[in-house]
């Protein structure tokens, strides 16, 4: 499983980072973060299974951090640390969602006894959602039929336009988000059917409401509210990707996801449907072996903001300012106009690898070259391509090349290139 970890403290990351046994144990440390602000675009860009984090920090502290990972990716496992003993805090998290609570200094043998009790819950928890779905799908119960039904209905001809209020007031009466301020639809199709909309079912579970499904002959549809546009557009992305990600690991194939535009209106829901089933008709055509979505936005309008260009110009801008340790996916989100869950899902899937593989490539890029060409100590050429921790600098080269920054040095100085 996939870790990620959030603590302000440097010598705390580094010691879970170093004396932690990550490779004689089944989780992998994919990132990690100084503050909840920072962390976030990271964690929507590396979609861990587990989030470590720390209560008290700058900017955004722990409390905050797991507020928006409840309310967007609650299908993330959260591991909280303090050095407080105050009950307070472990009343806050126990409210989000917190799986565990651990109080600092933390050792190697408590942290890998509470990661495998927190995985072992979300693996029985995804057994468990996804049994359930499957029975509750041959049962067929009323309540959930009247829901699917009433959320079809939305989709369903161009009666559904004007039916659209009434629809939703009926769906608030059973306990749905709706009426909401904003509003997307995602279209997703798969192979074999049966088996994806079980794992779709088990993650709306894990969302608590927070995408109305709506299965169809293909696949899945799914409504879903927001209280801003930008709300919006991050949980159908966050949502889109965690679908396409469980999706892939229960086998099925021909993943192929379209989401809609964002409207304010009822009523237009319809439309967003229309185009959100338009977008994954065109993606059937693909032959690409991985996931696929696609939203209205990248289909190129308006015109100067198609998706290469923009892709380009995220590159572009990474590799002027790659060296500058504070450089964040919501920085290059920023400087195309993409909200972060957008930019990291277009991202990824347009450039083959993640914002955080392809700054880390870019950074270890810049160092190869000063190892060796130059004598400039380790310290210095990391500082210099974007990292403050030289300690995390030579874990990252080592998980990257299989060589310490020494040794590579030691290897290939002075070579012709």
């Amino acid at each position: 499983m996939k870790v990620f970890l959030v603590d302000d403290e440097i010598v705390v990351r580094e010691g879970i980072r170093e004396s932690f046994p990550w490779e004689d144990t089944p989780y992998v440390l994919v990132g990690e973060a100084p503050d909840g602000e920072m962390a976030l675009p990271m964690i929507r860009d590396t979609n861990p299974d587990i989030v470590i984090t720390d209560i008290k920090m700058p900017f955004m502290d722990g409390i905050e951090l797991c507020k928006i990972m409840h309310r967007q990716m609650p299908w993330i496992g959260v591991i909280v640390l303090s050095g407080y003993d105050e009950f307070e805090y472990a009343r806050q998290c126990i409210q989000l969602g917190v799986r565990e609570y651990m109080l600092k200094p933390i050792n190697a043998d408590a942290l890998k006894e509470t990661l495998d009790k927190v995985s072992a819950q979300l693996t029985a928890e995804r057994n468990t959602a996804m049994h359930a779905a499957s029975l509750r799908a041959r049962m067929e119960s009323g309540g959930k039929l009247v829901r699917e039904k009433l959320v079809g209905s939305l989709f369903n001809g161009e009666a559904a336009e004007k039916d659209a209020p009434d629809v939703l007031t009926q769906l608030a009466t059973m306990g749905c988000p709706v009426p909401a301020p904003f509003y997307t639809v995602i279209d997703a199709a798969f192979s074999p059917v049966g088996e994806g909309q079980a794992v779709a079912e088990a993650l709306i579970e894990s969302t608590g409401g927070g995408a109305l499904p709506s299965p169809g002959r293909v696949g899945t549809r799914f409504l879903i509210p927001g209280e801003s546009g930008e709300d919006v557009e991050e949980r159908a992305y966050a949502f889109a990707t965690t679908l396409a990600r469980e999706l892939e690991r229960v086998g099925e194939t021909e993943i192929r996801v379209g989401i809609g535009e964002i409207v304010a209106d009822p009523e237009e829901i319809y439309q967003s449907f229309k185009t959100a089933r338009h977008i994954r008709h065109l993606l059937v055509e693909r032959t690409d072996a991985q996931a696929i979505i696609l939203g209205s936005r990248e289909m190129g309008e308006p015109a100067d903001e198609k998706t290469p260009a923009v892709i380009s110009e995220a590159k572009l801008y990474m590799s002027m300012h790659f060296s500058d340790p504070n450089l964040m996916l919501q920085d290059v989100a920023k400087a195309v106009n993409m909200s972060s869950s957008r930019f990291s899902t277009v991202f990824s899937q347009q450039n083959g690898q993640t914002f955080t593989e392809y700054l880390v490539y870019l950074r270890l890029t810049k160092a190869k070259e000063l190892l060796r060409s130059t004598t400039v100590r380790s310290l210095q050429i990391a500082r210099e391509v974007g990292y403050n921790d030289a300690h995390y600098f030579s874990y990252i080269f080592k998980k990257n090349t299989g060589m310490t920054p020494s040794e590579y040095r030691a290897q290939y100085q002075n070579q012709p290139e």
